[in-house]
């Protein structure tokens, strides 16, 4: 249960649904194509992500030409990719952020409803059957449906009575402590167990969580009123995506420099001593992430002023769009879905060898 502090991804869906949800009507309203605000909300997340790969796959080539060994370089390169992986779910329910839209104006929580009924029977077809295609499905209707709740906080329909963001907290915890307590669903939350693909247990989850930050929202507004603390909230929000995307980068760093040495020990996770070391390398950990986060956020400041398309819109710009889209689910498909390189972890510990 200690990975339920750490899954943070349905705040992620929610907040950004409602975030687009406001962007997406001003445009709207404005009478700006489709394609241009899409476009806009697309290469904020495409900027900064393909630094990263680039970035990322320049070093393996280093790595490669340098002589390491090749099981290693894999294992690095799946680490440091697997968190890309809501980048191809992200965009394509922002290109249907329009329809999704409309059909929450027209049917409201039924379309979330409905949604979760088939993640539902998406998940029963992997784990019954296993008809392992039905869990493509499971990242739309999953995340879909924590993303389609950003609508309905927006329209203020989740918090025009305040004993309804506690209703859902208090619902999805039942349904959630359920599920686990049958033993059909895994209590993590962060492993693959829940999350590759997205099962009804972390939909469950995110209607818990979603429930208690709709809760504290008037708490949180009050203090964001502040104009000290607003500020400053500010300015960590705009090192949201590149903590997000690099932050495993630092588990890679120390775990080379570390563990060949000798250094760090690798108990057994779990263990006593295991737990010792946790403070020692969280501090490792954010002794290296701090700087790594300021060094690119100034390196990418240059990005932030680039357009984010060149021209208005042409009669291709759907077409061209849908293509980008497909070619990001195309490739973002690998770090969710794929096998785990077969190399030490960095998480998890080779078991001691047994007396002989």
């Amino acid at each position: 249960m200690i990975t339920w502090a750490f899954q943070v991804m349905p705040v992620f869906f929610l907040v950004g649904e409602y975030v687009n949800a406001r962007s997406s009507t001003a445009h709207h309203e404005r009478g700006q194509y489709w394609t241009w605000w899409v476009r806009d909300r697309a290469m904020r997340l495409w900027w900064p992500t393909t630094v990263f790969v680039t970035v990322a796959i320049l070093a393996v080539v280093a790595a490669r030409a340098s002589g390491a060994d090749p099981a290693a370089v894999a294992e690095a390169g799946w680490l440091a990719a697997r968190q890309l992986w809501f980048l191809p779910v992200y965009l394509l329910l922002i290109a249907l952020t329009p329809v999704m839209l409309a059909a929450h104006r027209r049917w409201g929580l039924a379309v979330p409803a409905g949604m979760a009924g088939a993640a539902a029977l998406a998940g029963a077809g992997v784990t019954g059957p296993h008809l392992h295609v039905t869990g493509y499905a499971s990242y739309l209707l999953v995340w879909g449906s924590i993303h389609q709740w950003g609508f309905v906080w927006a329209d203020g329909t989740l918090t025009c009575a305040r004993w309804r963001p506690y209703a859902l907290a208090a619902g999805g915890a039942a349904l959630l402590a359920g599920l686990v307590a049958s033993r059909a669903f895994q209590a993590d939350m962060v492993g693959s167990g829940n999350t590759n693909p997205p099962s009804i247990a972390l939909l469950a989850y995110s209607a818990a969580q979603a429930g208690v930050v709709l809760a504290a929202e008037p708490v949180a507004a009050r203090l964001l009123a502040r104009p000290g603390l607003g500020r400053r909230v500010t300015r960590l929000n705009e090192a949201t995506m590149t903590v997000y995307v690099r932050h495993f980068v630092p588990v890679i760093v120390v775990a080379v420099a570390f563990y060949p040495t000798g250094v760090m020990p690798r108990p057994v996770v779990g263990t006593a001593r295991w737990w010792e070391l946790r403070p020692a390398w969280f501090a490792l950990l954010t002794a290296v992430l701090v700087p790594l986060v300021i060094a690119v956020m100034r390196a990418e400041r240059p990005m932030i002023r680039l357009p984010a398309g060149i021209g208005r819109p042409g009669p291709w710009s759907p077409v061209l769009l849908l293509a980008g889209l497909a070619a990001t689910l195309l490739t973002g498909r690998a770090p969710a879905a794929g096998a785990r390189p077969q190399a030490v972890s960095t998480e998890q510990p080779q078991q001691p060898p047994k007396a002989a």
